[in-house]
């Protein structure tokens, strides 16, 4: 049996078997007599059963149409009662929320988003987890990851919230007291500190520039697992730093930090992680368009012009 109808079909069946006329029908849904016929022709074909007996006057509900007139009615309330609730859920969305990203994004940014996304939608439930690593998006059960860098996992869905870039600095101090390196070989002699971010190799920084991809092994006295430690080591001039162009853009404004070698940039594009397409989810749907265009634009936005 042939199953293609719609159903545009069961709402055509469904008047012509209340009011038992192809004229009236039409004359009911706006369409023509004729496009009524070809359709309930269509869908007897589609089902392999006679659903109405015809004569030159009016036309009969046959057996089989009334059964499926009873499931035709329980399929097309069941679609409203869907379009309904996806309507109201995005009016109005409510349940749990659990979001993943790293510690200075998460406490600079993405938690102010969030309390303004709450205050909106008081029936959410936010969950906020701040990590410098990768997280396992469905091992771990997040419904959404903010992270900087690169998506390669295939199964999930990576919804590009801004371009950005990571780059080299260091404070005027350390500057003046060893010298601004100009090649990015030189960085191997210089106090760099490291960071083990959630997706650099540690010890390895890769950067594009003039010459397109390279990489330098870079090494350093200080290092740590925590992205606020080694960014106050690079302010008090303890060394040279790679970090995100949104995360230094205001100390670098007031000179209280400068780039080192500003040919050099890597790329870290900022994205919003799901495990599903968005179209699975109304409130999921609503939480990533809202933190994508408060990212953008909003009061806590990113400074993505440095970079």
């Amino acid at each position: 049996m042939n199953n293609d109808w719609d159903l545009a079909d069961l709402r055509i069946f469904c008047s012509v078997a209340r009011r038992s006329s192809f004229v009236a029908a039409a004359t009911e849904l706006g369409i023509s007599t004729a496009y009524v016929s070809k359709r309930i022709a269509g869908l007897e074909q589609a089902l392999g059963v006679r659903l109405f007996h015809r004569t030159t006057r009016r036309v009969h509900i046959s057996d089989e149409g009334e059964t499926a007139y009873l499931w035709a009615r329980k399929v097309l309330e069941a679609a409203d009662d869907m379009r309904r609730e996806l309507s109201r859920a995005k009016e109005a969305p409510a349940g749990p929320l659990r979001i993943s990203t790293s510690l200075r994004l998460g406490r600079n940014h993405v938690s102010h988003i969030l309390a303004e996304l709450e205050r909106r939608y008081p029936a959410l439930e936010i969950w906020l987890e701040l990590v410098d690593r990768r997280i396992d998006l469905i091992g771990e059960g997040f419904d959404v990851d903010i992270r900087v860098g690169e998506v390669a996992e295939p199964h999930l869905v990576a919804h590009r919230i801004a371009p950005s870039a990571r780059i080299l600095c260091a404070a005027p101090a350390y500057l003046q007291r060893r010298g601004r390196p100009k090649t990015l070989a030189e960085l191997a002699h210089h106090d760099c500190l490291l960071f083990r971010d959630r997706d650099q190799p540690f010890g390895v920084w890769r950067m594009e520039g003039p010459h397109g991809a390279e990489a330098v092994k870079v090494t350093g006295p200080m290092g740590s697992n925590h992205s606020d430690a080694v960014r106050n080591w690079a302010l008090d001039g303890q060394g040279i730093i790679l970090l995100s162009g949104w995360d230094i853009a205001e100390e670098l404004r007031a000179g209280r930090i400068e780039r080192v070698l500003p040919d050099y940039r890597q790329p870290a594009d900022i994205w919003a992680v799901t495990p599903a397409r968005l179209a699975s989810s109304a409130r999921l749907r609503l939480c990533v368009e809202f933190l994508i265009e408060q990212l953008r634009g909003g009061r806590w936005a990113l400074d993505t012009s440095v970079g």
